[in-house]
């Protein structure tokens, strides 16, 4: 309705420009045309004429032109002289002498006064319409999307996994639902709750799944609405946000990547002159401004809690912080019971095997394999999803699809990356006997990978400071085998993913977890800044300390390069060896060396 009287409005103001140019356009016409034409003469001609008594009267003003009437009613227009004793001279010669200051026609005022007119309105028809978008953006949040318990089916039975996190939100239900219950005892709702993790968990399943259990309404918006280029809006989306919440009620207000606007003011004191810090601080007053008991509960979400600013996180404002991890052994299995629920599955197909070999998937990674197996079953008309469909799904996912046309691979190019993936096989299988090495491929993958060694470490709680530095010397592995076997200047560049790990993993036991000696137990972040980089004698203590790695993982591949060649000649052979395949070459070799 509204865009109707806006569009009529339109078109009105656009039909009244329309008539006032036809009119000007007409008046112009009419003044060249219609009115009594004027002659110009010389003043040499005026003054001849002055002598044979033709002329009737003058009109003198300032003008660089005088104007007049001959005898037989011709306008003339001629040089004014602006000379002294002209007007009695004309006198003396029986004209009619009128003095006037500049004259403008009846025609040029009215053309001046439409035109100013024309100007001032157009000007405040922009300031108007410049006002009314400024404030249509600054009621834009009023557009953010929403959905009630009909509209949305996401229930916390939909959501695996995360067990805690669940239980926590769960409880805020019966909150909503039941205020009075939970006044009697002097308890007060959670205003917040920031839910923490890294993403693709399902944190904002949780939030989604919050307003559908509970039947209200759901304002979903992300941190990166409220960044804006005008001074101000930004705060004004939230007070507008804030309003639209509380004229509906009970409701879950749900911001995803709160960070963009909740960072640490910490810019020396000058952050509050900052559009993002203003922001800020008009999401704390309102936070501040809203009773618990109104049923009104902000959930926000972040991938890094760590960055948020203390007053965010203090209590009346996020009072509960809930983290939303990676799902365990279990977890997996649920959340792959729950995706393949509605599908296809064949009978003999162990989710509990996938589940194992998942390590590290979030629910949306596991739900993108799912995905991706239905896809590449529905692509071979299948019956049902098989473990096949799936394991070519989980090596998608984790590197991308198979290149198929392999023609112009050179022979040199398979057999280094043969040798390069056996050394980081061997190495695997040798120090950490506990993981699985499912897979190793010498197949190009559309991501960029020449060929890759798939090592699942079993699920657990911590990493040792032993089991770090296996993952530096398995890292190291592929490198140190291109050198024993094609000599150091001639390895390549496949190595520089392996070299980028090694150096994250090897410096963060230095600055991070306190594992080097000669360092000791200092945390670089807190010393330094979060920012902080390793001062020169710790980069030479890491350094070194490499350096020793590196030799280490030599040697141990110098005793063990027999294993090696054997699994570089089954990958040349059949370029993709499973764990069975693996096992088979160890075997091979060990019941050799014991002969």
């Amino acid at each position: 309705m509204q865009k109707m009287i806006s569009s009529k409005k339109n078109i009105i103001i656009s039909l009244v420009i329309i008539v006032v140019l036809i009119f000007i356009t007409g008046f112009i016409i009419y003044n060249n045309n219609f009115k009594e034409p004027v002659i110009e003469i010389s003043y040499t001609e005026f003054m001849k004429k002055v002598e044979d008594d033709q002329i009737n009267s003058i009109s003198i003003s300032d003008s660089s032109q005088l104007k007049g009437e001959l005898k037989d009613g011709q306008q003339f227009v001629t040089d004014n002289p602006r000379i002294d004793g002209f007007k009695e001279n004309m006198l003396t010669n029986n004209i009619k002498v009128e003095e006037v200051s500049v004259q403008y026609s009846t025609g040029q005022i009215i053309l001046g006064i439409i035109s100013i007119g024309a100007f001032v309105g157009l000007v405040v028809y922009m300031s108007k319409n410049n006002s009314q978008q400024v404030s249509k953006e600054y009621n834009k949040m009023s557009d953010i999307d929403t959905s009630t318990e009909q509209e949305s089916n996401i229930r916390f039975s939909n959501i695996a996994g995360n067990e805690e996190a669940k239980e926590n939100i769960m409880e805020l239900v019966d909150f909503i639902k039941n205020p009075k219950k939970y006044e009697r005892y002097g308890a007060r709702m959670p205003k917040g709750i920031i839910l923490y993790g890294p993403p693709g968990t399902g944190k904002t399943l949780m939030a989604k799944a919050l307003a559908s259990e509970a039947g209200v309404g759901f304002l979903a918006v992300s941190g990166s609405d409220f960044v804006q280029v005008y001074a101000g809006l930004g705060a004004g989306r939230i007070r507008s946000l804030f309003k639209k919440a509380k004229e509906k009620g009970k409701c879950v207000i749900f911001i995803d990547e709160i960070d963009a606007i909740g960072k640490k003011r910490d810019r020396g004191g000058l952050g509050g002159s900052d559009e993002s810090d203003r922001t800020l601080n008009a999401l704390l007053t309102e936070m501040s401004g809203f009773k618990g008991n109104e049923g009104i509960i902000v959930i926000a979400a972040t991938n890094r809690l760590d960055i948020l600013d203390e007053a965010l996180l203090r209590p009346g404002r996020f009072d509960r912080q809930i983290e939303v991890g990676l799902p365990d052994l279990k977890a997996r299995y649920e959340i792959l019971k729950l995706y393949s629920k509605d599908r296809p599955i064949k009978a003999n197909l162990s989710l509990k095997g996938i589940a194992e070999q998942t390590v590290y998937f979030s629910g949306a990674k596991l739900e993108n394999l799912m995905n991706e197996a239905a896809i590449n079953a529905a692509r071979e008309n299948s019956e049902s999803i098989s473990e096949y469909h799936i394991d070519k799904a989980f090596y998608t996912v984790i590197a991308g699809d198979e290149k198929k046309d392999r023609s112009n691979i050179k022979n040199l190019d398979k057999k280094i990356t043969a040798y390069h993936e056996a050394g980081h096989t061997v190495v695997t299988k040798l120090l950490c006997p506990q993981n699985k090495v499912t897979k190793v491929t010498i197949i190009p993958s559309t991501k960029g990978a020449g060929g890759f060694s798939m090592n699942i470490p079993p699920d657990k709680m911590y990493n040792t400071k032993k089991e770090m530095i296996n993952n530096i010397k398995i890292a190291l592995a592929g490198r140190i085998v291109e050198e024993l076997i094609f000599g150091a200047d001639n390895v390549t560049t496949g190595a520089s993913n392996d070299i980028q790990k090694a150096t994250e993993i090897l410096v963060s036991m230095i600055k991070h977890f306190g594992m080097s000696e000669e360092i000791g137990m200092i945390n670089y972040d807190v010393l330094y800044g979060s920012q902080g980089r390793i001062d020169g004698k710790s980069a030479e203590i890491t350094k070194s300390e490499m350096k020793r790695l590196y030799e280490e993982t030599k040697i141990i591949i110098e005793y063990n390069i027999e294993l090696i060649e054997s699994i570089a000649e089954s990958l040349l052979s059949k370029e993709t060896l499973n764990e069975e395949d693996i096992n088979l070459c160890i075997d091979k070799i060990s019941k050799k060396s014991l002969n």
